[in-house]
């Protein structure tokens, strides 16, 4: 399997065959990244493609620095956060549009969403990138533009955080399930002595 670096340097030298290989690697993940970040599904259709035309455009630029990986995430987190301010400037005084969520269970995907909500931007960011991106330290930092051990401990306290925000929901959910089993016991139990 050929690098995604070694891949861009074929596509900056006019190879489109390379270009389709790394559009059909990082298609996916990218829709991922913006649709776990925005509201609606379009949106970050419309922000993945806007991704790869900024790797179209700069290609000529493109320097084998850090790995593509590296390099795309840059780009889409820049886009991101132009679309972030261009939502903040547009939304009412007062009103920031929620997060989505994912496909899990409802009252999961609720109390995670919650629980990230209550994180740190930066240590959202960090987490969202480690644990749904699968990069790696060495590549959060760059685009954090931070130190390793600083994404190490800020990546430490965010899931130490997201666990205590956490663990109340796990609680209510488990107490939730033990009362709809009592209630369901004490009914068989009344329908049994009725007859």
């Amino acid at each position: 399997m050929i690098s995604d670096e070694a891949l861009m340097l074929e596509f900056r030298g006019g190879s489109h065959p390379a270009f389709e290989q790394l559009f059909a690697r990082y298609r996916g993940p990218l829709y991922g990244f913006f649709r776990r970040r925005l509201n609606g599904d379009q949106r970050a259709e419309d922000l993945t493609q806007e991704t790869f035309v900024a790797v179209i455009r700069a290609s000529a630029r493109y320097e084998e620095r850090a790995l593509f990986r590296t390099y795309l995430y840059s780009i889409a987190m820049n886009l991101l956060a132009a679309e972030r301010r261009k939502q903040f400037r547009d939304s009412p005084p007062g009103e920031i549009a929620p997060e989505p969520m994912t496909n899990q269970a409802p009252d999961a995907a609720l109390w995670i969403g919650q629980a990230l909500e209550k994180l740190d931007d930066s240590e959202r960011e960090i987490l969202m990138l480690r644990e749904y991106e699968q990069l790696s330290y060495a590549e959060i930092a760059e685009l954090m533009k931070l130190p390793v051990n600083t994404v190490r401990s800020r990546l430490f306290r965010s899931r130490m955080a997201l666990k205590e925000y956490l663990e109340p929901a796990q609680r209510v959910s488990r107490a939730a399930a033990a009362d709809e089993k009592t209630e369901s016991a004490k009914l068989t139990r009344a329908e049994g002595e009725a007859i």
